[in-house]
């Protein structure tokens, strides 16, 4: 499970969350951290899991941590074969295409529907492009993910429409390996930044049409970094 690859800034494999005194489900943090993990490269595809080594870290009991994989396993994230074990699943080209379709159309209403809003105060995709920048600058991956993550989903709270952003998180895991897989190329973290500039532009003018080109352009990015991503990690995708 230890992954080789190290993330600039990353943290560690998997964080404690036993002991957390909230109110939520431990079955629920437990799915969260696996699931963020996953996400984040620090559990990579292909990796095998043991329950005994998962519990320990995570400072749980099996019940919770199996209800976990359970929902992993339905998200098409993790796989568990009878006399063999548990892995994470490889990354499938056709499951992040999937993911892709879903993500842009919906941004696409989001976006629209922000710009019929008679007030658009984009204030705050300012102050996240500038977080942006300076973890470019700093070659903090995580921290870059986190900042994009966030603007997109400011467009959606700012839409009216939040929900349909969360709706989407379980397709979008495929998506956000296959993004986060990306990141170490600065070329690429500079031409995302410009892209979001250029998005936030046209939701503060009230654009649309140009807001969905550049949206449908930078969600499509994916498909063009494909044939690079495969060749450079090939033991992450399935044949």
């Amino acid at each position: 499970m230890k992954s080789d690859r190290n993330l600039p800034g990353g943290p560690p494999a998997l964080a404690s969350v036993g002991r957390l005194r909230v109110r939520q489900r431990t079955s629920d943090r437990v799915y969260e951290e696996l699931a963020a993990a996953i996400r984040d490269l620090r559990i990579e595809p292909g990796a095998s899991l043991s329950e005994t080594d998962l519990a320990e870290q995570l400072q749980v009991s099996r019940t919770p941590l199996r209800e976990a994989i359970a929902r992993l396993v339905d998200g098409g994230l993790v796989s568990v074969v009878p006399q063999v074990g548990t892995r994470v699943e490889p990354i499938r080209l056709h499951d992040v295409e999937q993911a892709r379709f879903v993500r842009e159309s919906l941004e696409l209403a989001a976006f629209a529907a922000a710009c019929e809003k008679p007030e658009r105060d984009v204030a705050g995709l300012r102050a996240l492009l500038a977080e942006q920048e300076r973890c470019h600058g700093a070659h903090d991956l995580g921290g870059f993910f986190a900042a994009d993550e966030a603007l997109h989903r400011q467009i959606f709270e700012m839409s009216g429409y939040p929900g349909a952003w969360q709706l989407m998180q379980p397709m979008k895991m495929h998506l956000d390996r296959f993004r986060r897989l990306s990141l170490p190329d600065p070329e690429t973290v500079r031409v995302l930044i410009d892209e979001h500039t250029a998005i936030v532009d046209a939701l503060e003018s009230g654009d649309a049409i140009h807001g969905h080109a550049h949206i449908s352009r930078h969600a499509r990015r994916v498909l063009e970094t494909a044939p690079g991503l495969q060749g450079r990690y090939p033991g992450y995708f399935a044949g």
